[in-house]
């Protein structure tokens, strides 16, 4: 069973140095996720949302419903952990 354990870890690990062949170096503004979005946010983050701070201003208003979102799932999952905790006398 260590045998099959260690021969997977070592798949794994040999294919995510393969893939990690196609990812485009950092800052490469030809890359496929770098695209007309980002230039907007940076040319008009102050004048849509009069916020000074850029990261607050995409946060809070570019993707306020998908911040939202991603704190429900964070919230509902340590809701789930206490009452798992609860449940089992730890708590």
């Amino acid at each position: 069973m260590k045998l099959w354990a260690l021969v997977s870890v070592l798949l794994v690990g040999l294919l995510l140095l393969w893939a990690e062949g196609d990812i485009p170096s950092f800052g490469d503004a030809s890359a496929p996720s770098y695209n007309y979005v980002a230039d907007r946010y940076i040319t008009d983050a102050y004048n849509d949302t009069a916020t000074k701070n850029m990261v607050t201003a995409i946060l809070a208003d570019y993707r306020g419903y998908d911040t939202l979102g991603e704190l429900t799932v964070i919230f509902t999952a340590g809701v789930v952990v206490l009452l798992l905790l609860r449940r089992g006398g730890r708590l």
